[in-house]
């Protein structure tokens, strides 16, 4: 008997990044959302020991197809600790990608809400991110709203 979509959804599980995910197609993902040059093995290395010291201030999830051995979803939350709101904490959500043959398994879902329970479990007061006017509607099913305006200035 085939499997369905329902069937799979189940099966995908969200966890964190660990560093054996370069070899499954971890960066090549990361290149269908933004510019994202090859990355050495010696350089995914190195970047995932330092972001590993921030512990849980800084998580980078993601959903695996075990059956194909690569990385399907990704996204980050990062834990900005402020003075305002009573030294309160803020979450950034960052880099949330689904690959182009994986959409609309409500991965991105997953993913989203991982990374907004994990902001609630560490103390956010609220959690924020930036996307384009095209994903604006997914945010909203994932329970965000529109709030200002997001203003950028690149070094490079």
């Amino acid at each position: 008997m085939e499997s369905s979509n329902t069937d799979k959804e189940e099966e995908y599980r969200v966890r964190k990044l660990e560093i054996s995910d370069n070899s499954k197609g971890f960066v090549e993902l990361l290149q269908q959302l933004t510019v994202c040059h090859p990355v050495s093995e010696q350089e995914f290395h190195k970047r995932f020991q330092e972001i590993s010291l921030y512990g849980d201030d800084h998580v980078i999830c993601v959903i695996e197809d075990e059956n194909l051995g690569k990385i399907i979803a990704t996204g980050s939350v990062f834990v900005e600790k402020k003075f305002l709101r009573n030294c309160g904490k803020v979450g950034h959500i960052e880099d949330v990608v689904v690959d182009s043959k994986a959409r609309g398994m409500q991965l991105g879902m997953k993913i989203i809400e991982f990374l907004t329970d994990h902001a609630q479990s560490m103390g956010c007061y609220k959690v924020i991110l930036d996307c384009s006017l095209e994903n604006k509607a997914f945010y909203e099913k994932c329970g965000y709203k529109q709030k200002e305006v997001q203003m950028v200035k690149y070094f490079i």
